[in-house]
């Protein structure tokens, strides 16, 4: 038995500068991100027939690779090379999809990690991220970009580079302990109560990319900005780097805000926050708010009835837990 812990995400700056319709033919793309103590748990285990069973929402029993209906379960089997005699489980701190925070690509770092394992292979995280990404991309023909796999497989705080020949570079942030848990007690996530597909937001995004060309070019910039402040520890200007990152990101597709969104925000800020973002795609999710620690109790109040789910910041990206054979 296999069990692997993965991170979710969230990113400060640069998000959809990692889509390809944009770092390959404009001179690269850029995120600063950051892995949180969200995790998902995938459990692999070897069955005593030739079958494969997968439970997740629901629970799949099927004799052959092609009949599994979860596209993602399915793909990381056949690109790790197990066909049968298997069973898989997935746990999630927070369930669903939709959520922002980058969820689908977690789950199939933390599978592949695991299919792996159950192989008897160590695979290190730059090669876990990219053929996460290329089942996603290419394979399933999704329209995400790259920076949710690198940020699950990594984990901590990084400077992620997508250069125009498809290669990622990750830099490291260096912060300590301490300075990790003072960022996080910046951060708030307040779930809007609404998930939903990013694909959509995504492709549309992605079709704009000349019309979006200034907005995304200073989206990039951004992020290397964002770098600076995280390690000269200036948690302040993080957080209006992020109100000017958010101010351009809603511009750039019709459904990435919305009225409502747009009135949390608003009360949010009149609470004492200094920035924010919605996470992911947009359209709901969860609403990344940026504030002075002692304005978390008045931020939350402002956004009640919406959930505070306070933040840490995760040093480690997709891990094996257990290994019992």
């Amino acid at each position: 038995m296999i069990i692997t812990r993965t991170p979710f995400r969230i990113s400060f700056a640069g998000g959809g500068t990692d889509l390809p319709s944009f770092y390959r033919t404009h001179g690269g793309g850029a995120v600063t991100s950051a892995a949180i103590d969200r995790y998902i748990h995938v459990l692999v285990n070897e069955k005593f027939d030739r079958s494969i069973r997968v439970a997740y929402s629901r629970t799949e029993n099927v004799d052959r690779l092609e009949d599994l209906q979860h596209e993602l379960v399915r793909e990381a089997l056949r690109l790790t090379g197990v066909d049968r005699s298997v069973e898989i489980h997935t746990i999630a701190d927070i369930p669903g999809e939709g959520t922002g925070i980058g969820s689908s690509s977690s789950l199939t770092v933390g599978l592949l990690n695991a299919l792996y394992a159950h192989r008897g292979l160590v695979v290190d995280p730059g090669r876990l991220a990219e053929e996460a990404a290329r089942i996603e991309i290419d394979v399933l023909g999704g329209s995400l970009g790259k920076q949710d796999h690198y940020a699950a497989a990594f984990g901590g705080v990084n400077y992620l580079e997508f250069r125009p020949d498809d290669t990622v570079r990750v830099d490291p942030i260096p912060l300590s302990a301490p300075e990790r848990a003072e960022l996080a007690s910046h951060l708030s996530l307040f779930y809007t109560g609404v998930s939903r597909r990013g694909e959509p937001i995504l492709k549309e995004q992605g079709a704009r990319t000349q019309e979006n060309l200034a907005a995304l070019e200073r989206m990039r910039a951004l992020a290397g900005e964002t770098r600076d402040a995280l390690v000269a520890r200036d948690w302040p200007r993080v957080g209006r780097l992020l109100d000017e990152g958010w101010t351009l990101k809603r511009g750039l597709s019709p459904g990435i805000s919305n009225d409502r969104i747009e009135a949390a925000y608003a009360r949010a800020r009149a609470a004492g926050a200094i920035g924010g973002k919605v996470t992911g795609a947009g359209g709901g999710g969860f609403v990344l708010v940026f504030h002075p620690p002692e304005r978390s109790a008045q931020v939350a109040q402002a956004l009640a009835p919406m959930e505070r789910l306070p933040v840490q910041i995760s040093p480690e990206g997709s891990r094996i837990l257990v290994v019992r054979r």
